[in-house]
């Protein structure tokens, strides 16, 4: 770590406000001394301006900053877009590493321009080319920019020393604002680690999926994994979460089921509260991570299950009436002191709403979400409603959108690096600068109250100790067991008894074809006896990760549930199921439908969420007796499946439509 001014006194000082004197980290800017209180001089002009003096409310701060910020200034801060790290090639070509192989990532800038002419969801031309990217110091000298989004995996120390790299750079600009630096779920274990859901694993702590997290129904341990997580993400400078997800699991076919918290709307609420209290605090502070909740109103309930990333999804609709059903988990996070909000691209479908994206959509961020909600935080764009999904304002300028999302209440827009239009938007009248005033007073109270203004910097070394350290990795190794459900157990085979022969055998096709689908695991692991085939073995061990190919693969076509349509060979399962006693898992990232298999002979069923081989082994062997409870309900076919009503929650469906209930499983 280079050397810095580093001023810490930890005496309660005598000034205006009788303030304890914080910690000040400067790379660029010299330090005031107000008798012996110690302040960062961020402009430059050797005197205490209101913004720099930390004895005096936020509210002064605010005032006083942006009374001093250019409208181009002011704009920039209203953008969130990707920055990349050395090396990051993310979105080059759709691909991470533009589909050559991987440069290695460094704690340098990646100072490329990233612009795109193809919506990278839809496939189809743009109406205007987009920079989805900037060169990080073009776009924090020129274009302003201090809120980013982080999608590359790197270590700790590399992630580190690269957020000093950026903050340190944002200090020697003109006015010396922070950056701050978002990124989605890092902390997991997922089938859909696609760009924009979900980073995948990384050197964090490996906790369930967020269904698994469900299925633990221990909202303590979602406690610790929020609190756990959010000292990790601190620690390499990432200050600021795109998550969680409030959105309710409705709809079974939907594409992004794997993020929520499953279909019930008090199970989520309980969950989303946990976890913003952990992630925050009871309010922030320089030790939160500050969340934003999606997808505003709720993105489960898409017609057909098909996702508004697309204009074959752009619809959401409500057959059963349950519009505030899915509303209820928001309301929990605005409890809990969420610090942003998230509409999803979707345009409600129906006479009662206006048919337009939610993002553009005045009933439901300012009438609805800010007004009889009483959300006072920021209103941030999912990834590029203005360019790519225009939902429902198609036919408007670029321009015209912005200014009636801008209406609606969105404070900040996330996909686009380069502010130009925006900034024409203002010039022209289109928007008073009054209201640009008032997102960028929401924006830097975010920044004040996380401290990211008297020290926005990390500490290498520590960074490296905290980032999966014994204690994350033991709670996480806890959740893991906890998230798994035992579905059956009729002729209770389980748990295995000891020296058992057991062939191990899980099938996840990442791809078209089958080709080495099927991988034979022969861990060592006390107490039983692994066979290299399953003539030898006394039982098979079967664990089936089923899955579309990702969210970002349609094409828009029906879609089936059913696990021969979801790459998995269900004529091999039902021939391992009539040669050997079989134990079958299956990694359940949407409710699937196991009609195909369950025959007579799958009379041991295990759920997992998102875990790991060692969790499931303890799991079988009853070294952890199963706990888990099932996050959503699994149709009992297809049909089922194509007659629900999206909205409403598969425990509310009515009989009939069940094979395993929400709230289902089993112990020893």
């Amino acid at each position: 770590m280079k050397s810095r001014m580093l001023i810490a006194l930890l005496f309660a000082s005598s000034s205006i406000l009788a303030q304890t004197q914080p910690v000040l980290v400067a790379m660029k800017t010299p330090t005031l001394r107000v008798g012996k209180l110690s302040f960062k001089d961020l402009n430059k002009n050797n005197k205490l301006d209101k913004y720099e003096d930390w004895r005096l409310p936020v509210e002064a701060r605010i005032k006083d900053l942006v009374s001093q910020m250019t409208l181009e200034e002011k704009v920039g801060f209203m953008l969130i877009s990707t920055t990349r790290m050395g090396g990051d090639q993310v979105f080059n070509n759709g691909v991470q590493g533009g589909g050559g192989p991987r440069p290695k990532i460094t704690e340098g800038f990646n100072e490329e321009d990233l612009v795109q002419n193809t919506n990278m969801f839809t496939r189809k031309p743009l109406d205007a080319p987009n920079m989805s990217a900037a060169g990080t110091t073009k776009g924090v000298s020129q274009f302003h920019l201090r809120h980013f989004i982080l999608r590359a995996s790197a270590s700790p120390e590399i992630m580190a020393k690269w957020s000093n790299n950026l903050q340190e750079l944002c200090e020697s600009t003109r006015l010396g604002i922070p950056a701050i630096v978002a990124s989605n779920p890092r902390n997991h274990v997922t089938t859909d680690a696609s760009v924009g859901l979900s980073v995948g694993l990384t050197a964090f702590s490996k906790w369930p999926g967020e269904l698994g997290l469900a299925a633990m129904r221990d909202f303590d341990l979602t406690r610790k994994f929020a609190e756990t997580a959010a000292a990790e993400w601190r620690s390499v400078g990432l200050r600021k979460g795109y998550m969680y997800m409030a959105d309710l699991a409705t709809e079974p076919r939907w594409g992004r089921v794997e993020g929520t918290f499953g279909e019930d709307a008090d199970l989520a609420s309980k969950m989303i509260t946990q976890i913003v209290l952990g992630f925050q605090g009871n309010k922030l502070s320089n030790t939160s991570v500050a969340m934003t909740t999606k997808h505003f109103p709720g993105g489960g309930p898409q017609v057909d299950g098909q996702d508004s990333h697309f204009d074959w999804g752009k619809f959401a609709h409500y057959p059963g009436g349950m519009f505030d059903y899915h509303v209820k988990p928001f309301k929990a996070a605005i409890a809990a002191g969420t610090s942003a909000i998230m509409p999803y691209y979707s345009a409600p479908k129906g006479k009662e709403f206006e048919e337009v994206g939610f993002s553009y959509n005045k009933a439901m961020i300012g009438d609805l979400l800010q007004g009889k909600l009483g959300f006072s935080g920021i209103i941030n764009s999912d990834t590029g409603p203005i360019e790519m999904m225009p939902w429902g304002v198609e036919s408007m300028s670029i321009p015209a959108r912005y200014q009636k999302a801008l209406q609606a209440g969105v404070d900040i827009f996330s996909g686009a690096a380069d502010p130009t239009t925006l900034i024409d938007v203002v010039k022209k009248g289109l928007v008073s600068e009054a209201r640009i005033d008032q997102s960028v007073s929401k924006l830097l109270k975010e920044k004040f109250d996380l401290g990211l203004f008297e020290n926005p910097y990390v500490n290498v070394e520590e960074a490296v100790k905290t980032v999966g350290n014994k204690e994350a990795v033991a709670a996480a190794d806890l959740a893991l067991r906890k998230s798994i459900v035992l579905l059956r157990n009729d002729e209770k085979r389980l748990p295995l008894a000891k020296k058992t022969k057991v062939y191990f055998e899980t099938y996840f096709q990442s791809g078209r074809n089958a080709g080495e689908a099927i991988k034979v695991s022969k861990p060592e692991y006390p107490g039983l006896e692994f066979v290299s085939t399953k003539e030898e073995a006394d039982v098979v061990l079967l664990w089936l990760v089923p899955t579309a190919g990702g969210l970002f693969s349609s094409q828009g076509s029906k879609i089936d549930l059913n696990l021969s349509k979801n790459r998995i060979d269900v004529n091999h399962v039902n021939e391992v199921l009539n040669a050997k006693p079989t134990v079958i898992a299956i990694n359940y990232t949407n409710p699937w439908v196991i009609e195909e298999i369950d025959k007579g002979k799958a009379s041991s069923i295990i759920a997992t969420f998102g875990t790991t081989q060692e969790a499931l082994l303890d799991i079988v062997t009853g070294a952890y007796k199963p706990s888990g409870k099932m996050p959503f309900t699994t149709p009992i076919n297809q049909a089922a499946v194509e007659a629900n009503k999206s909205d409403v929650p598969g425990h509310m469906e009515g009989p009939g439509y069940g094979l395993f209930a929400f709230g289902h499983g089993l112990t020893y």
